[in-house]
């Protein structure tokens, strides 16, 4: 494993398929290279032997190192154990600035990189487990060493060119990380050089406030158990290799612009401002950040259209005045900057009884800290915590230190359709928990995301407000309006919504 840099850019990448993954190439300077994070939700089993076959491809060619695992090994036998503390006490004896294992050998370069890479990485891992002691710490270096080597070395022996035309790309995907030490891991293998692909078949992972922003994600498809065989080079069929025009030599991942997706024509959607660079304009209302670049996401398409749900369902449908009774489970949420002056405000679901409240990732940015208001509750509650966050479909969960009564989020037993009646609850320029009605007039994709558009009113502080059928289920969150135009209003649906709150739930 050679390397040619003394430290690393590390990148939140612009990676919204498999494609992209595949394809990037660690861009090198005269003593850096970039690094690329990032988690495929709801990856199936056709997706994951798309990227086995183009990384073979690649493989042959000679540009690339990869592999893909089901699992990080087992715990290291005894001797491992006494080998890695030794490894352990190397490292503090030389002020954490180098590492040397049996992967890293005499590499002076490597081993620099990962005695650097340890270091932060313990620095995170205090974070999430304050008052760690010397000895918590020593058993999880030689962890994450024992894995270092095991996999490095599994990676330099999936080497099936003599010689390739330049330095190799490095690339691993794992599948189904559950666990923050394994999350942690990974992250370690990026600061040494590699790009992770996290296979999040079953379900994405919860991470801890300091890890969220440390990966990105893309939506492959929904949750569910994936039978994948083991990858080998030896066994991988040419008829799974896609063609290798699919993506035009040297062209551009995530070129997409809002407006000219699928179903869009020449309208012009306005989502406010996220930290992911996208070019449109925020509303009044949202909370500045920083300037926001397109992205490209592949999502599963809306159920065909079903007959609408009757009252001979199980379930009965509510009358306008009880559904305005739900909106004491929607919040209206106050962003504040250090000085404690007022940014702007926007709306949120309770999604979970701890705390949890769904949110747009536009309204949760940029802010210092968010103060959040509840019906018939004069309280007012402060947090800074941001759980989770999703550039691409805009979502967030932030959390309060109070007990919540959450609204149930639809299923889809049923498909959505047109004309299906809707009620908007949220706190349009700042008039708290405001209740509208209206209908599905269409779904739309926008961004490469399917959106749900709809006619409740909306306005500048709605964004994170709840869209509910008339069963008082969210089957969407508000998000985005057409500027100049009545009555079009747009939602990220429910498909999204129950993939990003699993683990909040209850």
């Amino acid at each position: 494993m050679e390397h040619k840099i003394n430290r690393y850019m590390y990148y939140v990448a612009d990676i919204h398929s498999i494609e992209d993954f595949a394809r990037v190439k660690n861009n090198s300077g005269a003593d850096h290279r970039q690094v690329w994070f990032v988690r495929a939700l709801g990856a199936g089993r056709d997706d994951i032997l798309r990227l086995d076959g183009i990384m073979l491809q690649n493989m042959r060619a000679g540009s690339v190192l990869y592999n893909r695992i089901r699992a990080l090994p087992a715990a290291p036998a005894a001797q491992d154990v006494e080998y890695y503390s030794g490894c352990y006490r190397n490292w503090t004896d030389c002020q954490k600035s180098r590492m040397q294992t049996r992967a890293s050998g005499d590499d002076a370069e490597l081993s620099g990189l990962l005695g650097r890479a340890v270091s932060e990485i313990t620095d995170l891992y205090r974070q999430i487990k304050p008052g760690m002691s010397e000895t918590i710490e020593r058993n999880f270096v030689v962890k994450l060493l024992y894995w270092f080597d095991v996999v490095i070395q599994e990676l330099t022996s999936r080497r099936v060119c003599a010689q390739g035309d330049g330095e190799e790309n490095i690339k691993l995907a794992v599948h189904n990380v559950a666990k923050e030490q394994e999350f942690l891991f990974c992250y370690m293998l990026t600061l040494v050089g590699v790009d992770v692909l996290l296979l999040q078949s079953r379900s994405d992972i919860v991470l801890s406030q300091p890890l969220n922003g440390l990966s990105t994600e893309f939506v492959l498809g929904s949750f569910t158990d994936v039978e994948v065989p083991d990858f080998s080079p030896e066994e991988i069929r040419t008829a799974s290799q896609p063609a290798s025009g699919d993506l035009p030599h040297g062209a551009a991942a995530g070129t997409d612009s809002i407006g000219t997706g699928q179903d869009s024509g020449n309208i012009r959607v306005v989502i406010p401002q996220r930290h992911d660079r996208r070019k449109t304009q925020p509303r009044p209302a949202a909370a500045p950040s920083q300037p926001e670049q397109p992205v490209r996401v592949s999502v599963p398409r809306h159920a065909a259209p079903a007959s609408p749900v009757t009252r001979n369902d199980v379930r009965a449908e509510m009358s306008f005045e009880q559904l305005a009774q739900l909106a004491s489970s929607v919040v209206m949420i106050t962003i504040h900057d250090k000085k404690g002056e007022i940014m702007g405000s926007g709306s949120g679901i309770m999604v979970g009884r701890k705390g949890y409240i769904l949110t747009n990732q536009h309204v949760a940015s940029g802010g210092s800290y968010y103060t959040v208001r509840i019906e018939d509750d004069e309280t007012c509650y402060q947090t800074k915590e941001i759980i989770k966050y999703n550039h691409v479909l805009d979502l967030a969960v932030i959390r309060i230190d109070r007990t919540l009564n959450p609204l149930p989020v639809y299923r889809g037993a049923q498909g959505l359709v047109r004309g299906q009646k809707v009620v908007a609850i949220g706190s349009p320029l700042g008039l708290f928990n405001s209740v509208s009605d209206g209908i599905i007039s269409g779904f739309r994709k926008f961004d490469g995301v399917d959106m749900i558009q709809f006619t409740a009113p909306t306005s500048p502080g709605s964004s994170g407000g709840a869209v509910l059928n008339m069963y008082g289920e969210v089957i969407g969150i508000s998000t985005a309006g057409i500027p100049d135009a009545q009555g079009i209003n747009l939602a990220v649906g429910y498909e999204f919504i129950n993939m990003f709150i699993q683990g909040f739930i209850g």
